[in-house]
Order: C-alpha cells, then sequence, then structure tokens
C-alpha cells in the first residue's frame, strides 16, 4: 500500500512538473518573437552560450577525431580498407558523436552557466525587482538566453565536426599513412545529405531541449544557494539524460 502511494505520489509530481514547464514553454516562445525585434540581447547570449564554450568544443573535437582515427585505422588494416577511414570518422562524427558530444558538454559548460546565473537573479531578487518596475523578466532574461543556447548549439556542432575530422586527417593520413585522395575521396562519395540532415537536426532538437531545462531550472530554483547549486545539478543530469534518449528515438526515425 505504502509503496503504491509513493509510487503515485511521484507520477503525479512528474506530470505536474511536465504541465508547469509545458505552460512555461509557451510563456518563452511568446516573447521569443518579440526579442527577435532585439537582436543586440539575442547575439550577446549568442557569445555568453556559444562563444565561451568554443575551447572545450574544440579540444575535445580535436581529440575525438584523432582516438576516431587510430582506432579506426587499427580495425580497418585487419580488413585491408584503410582507405575507407575518411568515411567512417566523417560518417561517425556527423551522426552521432558530434551533435551528442557536443549536447553533453554544452550542458556541463553552457546549461550550468544559464541556471547558475538566472538562479543567482533569483536568488538576490533581482527578477522581482524587474517585475516591480513593470519589465518581464521572460522577455529580456529568459528568451534571450534560450534563443542563444537554441542557436549556438547547431554552429557549436559544426565546429566539433570540422575540428575533429581535421584531429582524424591529422592521425590517419599525416601519421598512418593513409593515402591522401583516398581519405578525402572517400568521404566525399560516401557521406550524403542525409547523414548531414541528420546531424543537423540533432544538434537543433538538444539545442532546444538543453537551453529549455537550463532556462526553467535557473527561473525556478529556490532563492537560496543550495537551491541554485540544486538546479544547476538538474539542468546537467536531465539535459544528458534527454540528449541520450533522443539520439536513440532521432536514430531510429532515420534508419
Amino acid at each position: 500500500m505504502t509503496t503504491s502511494v509513493v509510487r503515485d505520489g511521484i507520477v503525479l509530481r512528474s506530470l505536474a512538473r511536465i504541465g508547469h514547464m509545458a505552460i512555461f514553454l509557451v510563456q518563452m516562445l511568446v516573447q521569443c518573437g518579440r526579442v527577435l525585434a532585439r537582436p543586440s540581447l539575442v547575439i550577446a547570449q549568442i557569445f555568453n552560450a556559444g562563444g565561451r564554450s568554443l575551447v572545450i568544443i574544440m579540444l575535445s573535437g580535436l581529440f575525438t577525431g584523432m582516438v576516431l582515427a587510430l582506432l579506426g585505422f587499427t580495425t580497418l588494416q585487419r580488413f585491408g580498407s584503410t582507405e575507407a577511414l575518411g568515411f567512417a570518422t566523417a560518417l561517425a562524427l556527423l551522426k552521432e558523436l558530434g551533435p551528442v558530444l557536443t549536447a553533453l558538454l554544452f550542458a556541463g559548460r553552457a546549461g550550468t552557466a544559464l541556471t547558475s546565473e538566472i538562479g543567482l537573479m533569483r536568488a538576490t531578487d533581482q527578477l522581482t525587482a524587474m517585475q516591480m518596475m513593470a519589465v518581464d523578466p521572460m522577455r529580456y532574461v529568459v528568451a534571450p538566453r534560450f534563443l542563444g543556447g537554441l542557436i549556438s548549439m547547431p554552429l557549436l556542432t559544426a565546429v566539433y565536426d570540422v575540428i575533429g575530422l581535421f584531429g582524424a586527417y591529422v592521425i590517419g593520413v599525416r601519421m598512418m599513412g593513409v593515402d591522401n585522395g583516398s581519405f578525402w575521396s572517400q568521404m566525399q562519395s560516401s557521406v550524403g545529405l542525409r547523414d548531414i540532415t541528420e546531424g543537423i537536426v540533432k544538434s537543433v532538437v538538444f539545442g532546444f531541449i538543453c537551453s529549455l531545462i537550463a532556462v526553467y531550472e535557473g527561473y525556478h530554483s529556490e532563492p537560496t544557494a543550495e537551491g541554485v547549486g540544486l538546479a544547476t545539478t538538474r539542468t546537467v543530469v536531465a539535459s544528458s539524460v534527454l540528449t541520450l534518449l533522443l539520439d536513440y528515438m532521432l536514430t531510429a526515425a532515420f534508419i
């Protein structure tokens, strides 16, 4: 009996949270159209969420491409197909590793920054002060940060993919001796528009989810230091889990 009551309570709280987030999303999307009339707000948040994440994205992309090329070369060498290294690394980066790892890094760096920034504004009553001055914090605080994260994710994914391919080129061609022409020609002939589209769609979806969770958790965090810390933790956990779940669903949809 007790277990059933607890389970029902968890389900009800989860449904209430989903409904509350849906209402929050609708309210925010209404303000997004008005925010686009002031692009300076969005550009500043693109730099905040995307520009400041470039270093970790580029480093991760470089080493991911290098590892893929190293493992791919040793595997393909067994079958005498080392010329397919360019195709294999490009497909793995564009369709899977690029969008997923970028989203995980984005959640860990930019997502937590967005949550803690808005949560700190909540804890110091800055959001309340804005409401008292008839300034809508949803328009001037939440919506620009959401749009900045949403726009930044595909751009960061593209950077990740390019740097990853460069890392694969350095290891595969310069170090392992794979033919330069074969490396690029196999990539160009085998990677199609559908593969690129899958990566773009994933990056947009992940950017939407990660940015939504970050601003929602920050806006509704408890106005204490502990509350902001818990909201930041929830942002990372929820964004990471939903990224992996949605990655499976989108991959299955594109097959």
